[in-house]
């Protein structure tokens, strides 16, 4: 099995294990900084079952989907056409680890684009940066410690958002770094536990 089929195969089980995974609602973090953002042309990379994606189109921007899951895109296409927002949204099947959405955008949308998988995420967000038109914005949300409940926290790593921004070597004529920090926010877990969630939040205009 190829490391592609291998990614391919652990999203999908991911996505396959519950009729739907994430709540539906967009994020809060990022439906906070992307308000103000005048509409144009957007890029959710990871888009997931598609909350983000919709609230961008339902703000007035022509967004571009993309997620490795073929399930993950169907329940998308499916929230976006139960929304009336299905004419604004392309939904495109990519392995970041292959390849990238074509074209330029206004604002690129990278929400908890992170792998327990081997996978290349600092080039993946150089790619993402590439792609922004002058002026745009790249906004990155990680997962910036492990959730109150989880029972492996112990063991992971979590990138701050200046250890991102560092991965991506970028020059101050290059970039103008609007935000860099971490965010509480409540949240519940998977058997109904209920707790506070740190975020990190990256937020890259390019010049």
């Amino acid at each position: 099995m190829t490391t592609e089929q291998q990614t391919e195969e652990f999203w999908e089980g991911h996505y396959q294990q519950r009729e739907r995974v994430w709540s539906g609602k967009v994020n809060p973090v990022f439906a906070e900084i992307a308000e103000p953002l005048t509409p144009g042309r957007a890029l959710d990379l990871g888009c997931g079952e598609g909350a983000d994606a919709v609230w961008l189109a339902r703000h007035g921007w022509q967004v571009d989907a993309a997620d490795i899951s073929a399930t993950a895109l169907a329940r998308a296409a499916g929230h976006a056409a139960e929304t009336g927002t299905a004419e604004r949204i392309s939904f495109h099947r990519v392995d970041l680890t292959k390849g990238f959405p074509e074209g330029r955008f206004d604002l690129v949308s990278a929400q908890f684009l992170q792998s327990p998988l081997d996978f290349p995420r600092a080039e993946v967000l150089r790619r993402a940066f590439a792609a922004l038109a002058p002026g745009g914005v790249l906004l990155v949300v990680d997962h910036a410690a492990a959730p109150p409940w989880s029972k492996h926290g112990h063991q992971m790593e979590f990138p701050t958002p200046q250890d991102t921004l560092a991965e991506l070597g970028l020059s101050a004529d290059q970039v103008a770094v609007e935000r860099a920090g971490t965010v509480e926010r409540p949240a519940a877990g998977p058997e109904g536990e209920h707790g506070m969630l740190t975020d990190g939040v990256l937020v890259l205009r390019r010049r």
